[in-house]
């Protein structure tokens, strides 16, 4: 009885995660349908570089899914898997009823909530990673300027910058990727101190002066506290 007992829960895990794959694989063409028009924003090698390194360093080889060394619990596909399947449309009928109930879980446990991991392992199966990664260029969240959302580096780089992405030099384009994190905390204008922390931990560690310590370092504490060390 007692080994029955334990065996409802990953019996129902199971079978929780494979309903949401098969919603999700069979509302990819209404999420890509619905989805609002993007801004296009286009990065130079050394931008994708810098970006990839610090958000997601084993993007273009994981299937949506990394424990890479200062990945954290997030992957740029499982960001985009978020929005595309839970906040760019809302789907119809029985399809955007479960939307709204995985909206809802997500909401409520989102660091727990193993859906969204199966999201992004659909979504990385059916598009290409240049898509996933110009979606994401266009319209990560960079908090909040003037009572308006900023989403999006574009967008980021014209409101906190003054200047499009393109001329943006190293330390600046640095600076809006350390944003990304918690945007609104990492705020040029209401933390630039903390910011200008985190932008200076990230470029030691993206100049090879210093490495991420572990899979949940994505504050880079090794970079502050032996920084021009790699060990």
């Amino acid at each position: 009885m007692i080994r029955k007992k334990w065996l409802v829960l990953p019996a129902f895990l199971l079978a929780y995660l494979s309903i949401v794959a098969v919603w999700a694989w069979g509302a990819f063409g209404d999420a890509v349908r619905l989805a609002p028009p993007a801004e296009v924003v286009s990065l130079t090698r050394w931008q994708t570089a810098i970006l990839l390194r610090v958000e997601d360093p084993g993007f273009y080889e994981h299937p949506g899914l990394s424990i890479a060394s200062g990945q954290g619990l997030a992957t740029i596909s499982g960001a985009v898997a978020r929005d595309v399947f839970l906040y760019q449309g809302e789907f119809d009928g029985v399809r955007g009823r479960f939307q709204k109930f995985y909206r809802k879980v997500f909401d409520c446990c989102r660091r727990v909530d193993l859906g969204r991991d199966v999201m992004a392992l659909v979504l990385d199966a059916r598009m290409p990673k240049q898509e996933q990664l110009a979606l994401y260029t266009a319209r990560v969240y960079m908090g909040t300027d003037k009572g308006s959302q900023i989403r999006g580096l574009g967008q980021a780089s014209r409101s906190y910058l003054g200047k499009p992405l393109t001329a943006t030099t190293e330390l600046e384009f640095i600076q809006l990727v350390a944003m990304i994190k918690a945007p609104n905390h990492y705020h040029p204008r209401k933390n630039p101190v903390v910011l200008a922390e985190r932008t200076r931990r990230i470029h030691t560690l993206v100049s090879g002066q210093c490495v991420s310590n572990g899979w949940f370092d994505t504050s880079f504490d090794q970079c502050a506290l032996n920084p021009g060390s790699d060990s």
